[in-house]
């Protein structure tokens, strides 16, 4: 089949050469020129395709990378993977609404476009699908549509891609049959839903499981040190229950496009459609939000007790991105932890081994090696994320002090979140 993937970021580019590999003719489709130019070039950009898969599907013929949509011409099914941001707390759906117009133009009878970028209930049939009709002049039935989440986790070396249950859903009975007769050849397990509206609400149900435990370990974790109580051996004694518990632990806040962001779009569809919170989302949200500041809180304490002022401190922030082992720094807790010991007067570096050159520029710090020496010449060291890339045991025997996100280190100089 030709298919047809808009948008290649860290959904979309490890799609797009899963389904060139698996044998489909794969248009990889972006606006970003740049990206473009390094897709072409043979270089990947996503930590989950390597440059060597790249050239090899690229090479075959299997997979081309492009930002003229005249290449859009003839599709099969074409699969909108471009980004959903919140806008001051409402939903920015205008990259599908753009991408929905560019694919409409080239839509044919019996072709399929299929959604998997992350949005409220009914974004597709309400949306996405009259845009198509517009701009295609067909109507819904005579072409298809459905809904699919994505279902990433960047960096994983446990769940690959292939190996994730992909949900499917269609608008109707044939879209659903040819929206799975695709994923069927590009994932191991296919799990069709009745209708795009459960697929929506599963996705941002996934991901507002998540957000709440999340936030209520962590304001736990707050009062457990107010009360005196080691959370962790909590944590680590609950999870000995084979049945009725899920182990999530604290942080310095959530970050990537998913967590902070997802469950709200559910809670701004609620308030929308309902008129009523959804309460859950917005205190979830508000803790998390609130744990950088704390994990200053924490930091300036201890300096505190050591006669350090916090206005002059040189801080050492290791592990910047959101997530463990991953290259990602959207919405990264680090970002907001580093904006308020800066304004607090501190010298602020990171050290990241994860983080591509370049990409250090969101945070306003600069990015330091995290060796002996850098770490000795530290008044605190904050560990945010404990990549496998960092070594431990140097951490703990040459850093003044430390305060322990992860709780992965020991010792005098050792405190632990």
């Amino acid at each position: 089949m030709q298919i047809i993937v808009a948008g290649q970021g860290y959904v979309g580019l490890p799609l797009a050469v899963r389904a060139a590999e698996v044998g489909h003719r794969v248009i990889g489709y972006d606006v970003d020129l740049h990206r473009i130019k390094q897709l072409i070039a043979g270089e990947s950009y996503v930590e989950d395709v390597t440059s060597s898969r790249l050239r090899a599907v690229r090479n075959s013929g299997a997979y081309s990378a492009t930002a003229d949509v005249a290449a859009l011409a003839g599709f099969d099914i074409a699969v909108i993977t471009v980004p959903t941001p919140l806008r001051d707390g409402v939903p920015d759906l205008t990259y599908i609404e753009s991408c929905a117009r560019t694919l409409g133009g080239h839509l044919r009878p019996g072709a399929a476009v299929v959604l998997e970028s992350t949005s409220y209930p009914g974004t597709t049939r309400e949306l996405l699908v009259p845009i198509l009709e517009e701009a295609s002049g067909l109507w819904a039935g005579d072409f298809l549509a459905g809904f699919s989440p994505e279902r990433i986790t960047p960096g994983s070396k446990r769940f690959s891609f292939e190996e994730t249950p992909k949900l499917v859903s269609g608008i109707d009975a044939k879209s659903l049959d040819a929206i799975k007769g695709f994923y069927d050849t590009v994932f191991d397990i296919t799990v069709p839903v009745s209708s795009p509206e459960v697929a929506e609400m599963a996705k941002l149900l996934e991901n507002t499981f998540r957000l709440v435990n999340i936030s209520m370990i962590n304001e736990l974790a707050m009062l457990a040190r107010s009360l005196g109580v080691n959370i962790w051996e909590a944590i680590d004694a609950a999870a000995t229950k084979p049945f009725g518990f899920t182990r999530f632990t604290p942080g310095p806040g959530v970050g990537g496009h998913c967590l902070p962001v997802d469950p709200l779009f559910l809670s701004w569809k609620v308030q929308q459609e309902l008129g009523v919170p959804f309460r859950f989302v917005e205190l979830a949200n508000d803790v998390n939000r609130h744990m950088p500041d704390y994990v200053v809180c924490r930091l300036v304490e201890a300096l505190d007790k050591r006669n350090i002022p916090v206005n002059g401190s040189r801080i050492l922030l290791l592990g910047l991105t959101y997530k463990i082992n991953a290259t990602d720094l959207r919405e990264s807790p680090s970002a907001r932890v580093a904006e308020l010991l800066i304004s607090l007067g501190a010298e602020v570096r990171g050290a990241d081994p994860n983080v591509p050159e370049g990409d250090d520029t969101r945070l306003n710090v600069p990015l330091v090696e995290a060796s002996a020496e850098e770490i000795a010449a530290s008044d605190a060291v904050m560990l945010l994320m404990d990549h496998a890339r960092f070594d431990l045991a140097m951490i703990e025997k040459n850093a003044p002090y430390v305060l322990d996100c992860r709780n992965r280190l020991s010792g005098p100089n050792v405190e632990v979140l």
